[in-house]
């Protein structure tokens, strides 16, 4: 898939997750939007997964640890035949597979998340046991910026490069706003780069919805031999429509009637 279809992709992904939160009146619309464009890299130019085999040995793995922005991969996984589609219109419901975090009952998720900060420990646990068994195969995460206040994250970021985990990729969805406000209000992480670097990590910076960078970048990873990468993917919450893009209340928001036309439209713009 070229970058203008991966583009295309990433606009019409949108619009799903959109429909998905006004149907079920809830969501995190907001940092479901920021995180689109790095998933759309990742799931349908970067990993190497079989929808026909979920469970095969060889997979890359991928696990969300800011697990309430769920929505746009179960659009993803729907896309690509993981899940029926018309599931999608469960979401949140009562009963439904599809709740507000990833659900390992659903093929294509690897593990349950939801409480922060639980992602990069997984997947450094993953990656080791690619390295242990000899397999080739590389292990994802994508963070919340907010997410980083938790202190199993900085367990992992110690133990990743100790273990020389060069296959693992860990991405952080750098928006700058958590629901109470911004992330240096609430717990200020910068210098970010510069901590991650510290403790042995290859650290990349990017703009996180340039989509050929993005696909770049982690086409490419690792760069260095025995370093994890870490990817600063600098984004917009909500971004791709414009009421929404860096205002904080858009975390967890149902657009109106009004709202949802307005972002429907300019959302199918890009598709025209």
């Amino acid at each position: 898939m070229d970058i203008k279809a991966l583009e295309k992709k990433a606009a019409q992904l949108r619009i799903d997750v959109l429909k998905m939160i006004k149907e079920a009146g809830a969501g995190h619309i907001g940092g479901a939007y920021s995180s689109t464009d790095i998933l759309t890299a990742l799931y349908y130019s970067v990993m190497n997964i079989d929808v026909n085999n979920p469970e095969w040995k060889d997979r890359d793995r991928y696990v969300q640890s800011k697990g309430h922005a769920v929505e746009p991969l179960w659009a993803i996984l729907a896309d690509q035949g993981f899940i029926q589609k018309e599931e999608l219109k469960t979401f949140s419901r009562f009963g439904t597979r599809l709740i507000g975090h990833p659900n390992n009952k659903v093929d294509g998720i690897e593990m349950n998340t939801g409480s922060l900060g639980h992602g990069l420990p997984i997947v450094t646990g993953m990656a080791l046991a690619a390295k242990l068994d000899g397999k080739s195969y590389r292990a994802f995460t994508l963070m919340g910026d907010g997410e980083l206040a938790e202190g199993s994250i900085w367990e992992a970021a110690m133990a990743a490069p100790h273990y020389k985990l060069d296959n693992l990729i860990a991405i952080i969805d750098r928006n700058k706003l958590q629901i109470t406000g911004t992330t240096e209000q609430v717990m200020s992480l910068e210098p970010l780069a510069e901590k991650w670097a510290s403790f042995g990590w290859e650290v990349i910076e990017i703009d996180g919805h340039d989509m050929a960078h993005l696909v770049q970048v982690l086409t490419e990873a690792p760069r260095k031999k025995d370093k994890p990468t870490l990817i600063i993917a600098n984004t917009i919450k909500g971004k791709g429509i414009s009421i929404a893009e860096n205002i904080p209340s858009w975390h967890h928001h149902v657009p109106t009637d009004e709202q949802y036309e307005l972002a429907l439209a300019e959302l199918e713009e890009v598709l025209a």
